[in-house]
């Protein structure tokens, strides 16, 4: 039996947002900040580079598409946190429903909306993974 590996791995760890479903959740969400992005893959004017949204609180709204490695774990709880913090917190996540981190936190949410097929997130084609959008609205 094979199996593609790269469904399994953390190979790479950042998949940038495509425009269109950012420009679509930004008219539906008037995001304040990008909380985890960089110079180079930043979609809002405001927004935290790398590790610096794990330390310090996010404006309302937050959205967030963190690295889907071994730290995607943290990302998650912070997003969770902020939202009981009152922040409403939309992530791009990929639908990994049998982690710690969805089970924990991802299923404490307002709303996961799951994405149909897979999601292009640039020109290597689509990803290797299924993904879902998930809301935790401010409390």
């Amino acid at each position: 039996m094979t199996f593609n590996r790269g469904l399994f791995s953390s190979v790479r760890l950042n998949w940038a947002t495509p425009k269109a479903l950012y420009q679509a959740l930004d008219a539906e969400f008037r995001f304040a900040v990008d909380a985890c992005a960089n110079n180079g893959n930043a979609k809002c004017a405001n927004f935290l580079r790398g590790d610096e949204g794990l330390a310090v609180d996010w404006l309302d709204p937050a959205f967030v598409n963190p690295p889907y490695g071994r730290v995607i774990g943290r990302w998650v709880k912070r997003a969770y946190e902020q939202a009981q913090a009152g922040v409403t917190v939309v992530a791009l996540l990929p639908s990994r429903t049998d982690t710690s981190w969805w089970q924990d936190y991802v299923m404490r949410a307002d709303e996961i909306r799951f994405v149909r097929g897979r999601l292009h997130f640039d020109e290597r084609g689509p990803a290797p993974f299924p993904s879902a959008i998930v809301v935790w609205r401010g409390k």
